[in-house]
């Protein structure tokens, strides 16, 4: 008997070392995993985690690869998963002056190609949605699925809520005459613009996909959800999910069940 209670606690203490090491993993800046490519003029930063089949993660502007902090512990368990600092994003500095969603899908293609992958899942978030559907339509045979919630198609108050596009439309003209002091500064108003300028994608192009494409939103979302469906209707092996009671943020606010859906989705 003292040596089962014994094996058991020993037992426990070790799954409280795992769950602990587990939960301080700083995703976006882990050494272990991390690793530059030098593609396209600038180095781009990954870190990758887990076995199995290639799954490419894409976060939105702004952000950075911790945006999938709560992602990537489930699907590594399957999933080779890759997770990328997009171009200016993060640790993927970048100083020039030019930034377009069709030149960051062509250096996540780049990034494959370097580290000698032929197609992937891929989930892209927000901007990175965006570049999800870029990559399907420019290099189609890189994409096995893929995942895009929260994405838009152009930059006006119909792709946009209104609110949301007003307050762009104010921050612009506020600051477009301003002269940065910093590269932060400039990079910040650099991504700004992409978002602001950026994407124009026509809908007759997303015919162009032809991997089967998951189209997610939240039902109040800063996507209209008409908008979104407008998506859907157009790529021809589409499926569409509106999660109920949740905004931009799917995957962080509906975590569990994105993760198991997003999974059901590439399984079958």
């Amino acid at each position: 008997m003292k040596k089962i209670l014994f094996i058991l606690a020993f037992l426990q203490t070790i799954t409280l070392i795992c769950y602990s090491q587990q939960k301080s993993i700083s995703y976006g800046n882990n050494p272990s995993a991390g690793k530059y490519y030098n593609i396209r003029g600038f180095k781009m930063y990954c870190e990758v985690y887990g076995d199995g089949k290639p799954l490419l993660m894409i976060h939105g502007n702004g952000g950075s690869i911790d945006a999938f902090k709560k992602n990537i512990p489930y699907f590594s368990k399957k999933y080779k998963v890759i997770v990328v600092d997009s171009r200016a994003h993060g640790k993927s500095t970048d100083s020039k002056d030019s930034l377009s969603f069709e030149m960051m899908a062509d250096d996540f293609n780049a990034l494959l190609e370097a580290m000698h992958i032929k197609k992937t899942y891929v989930i892209g978030w927000s901007d990175g949605g965006i570049n999800a559907l870029l990559l399907a339509m420019r290099h189609p045979d890189k994409v096995i699925k893929l995942v895009s919630t929260g994405a838009n198609l152009w930059p006006d108050s119909t792709a946009l809520i209104p609110s949301l596009w007003k307050d762009m439309q104010k921050q612009y003209n506020e600051q477009k005459n301003k002269k940065w002091a910093t590269a932060k500064e400039k990079n910040d108003w650099k991504i700004f613009l992409l978002d602001y300028f950026q994407p124009n994608i026509p809908l007759k192009a997303l015919k162009e996909i032809k991997c089967p494409s998951l189209i997610i939103c939240g039902d109040h979302d800063l996507i209209p959800v008409e908008h979104t469906v407008l998506i859907y209707h157009n790529i021809p092996k589409a499926y569409l999910w509106v999660v109920p009671n949740s905004g931009h943020g799917t995957l962080i606010e509906h975590t569990d069940e994105f993760n198991k859906v997003v999974d059901g989705f590439f399984s079958k």
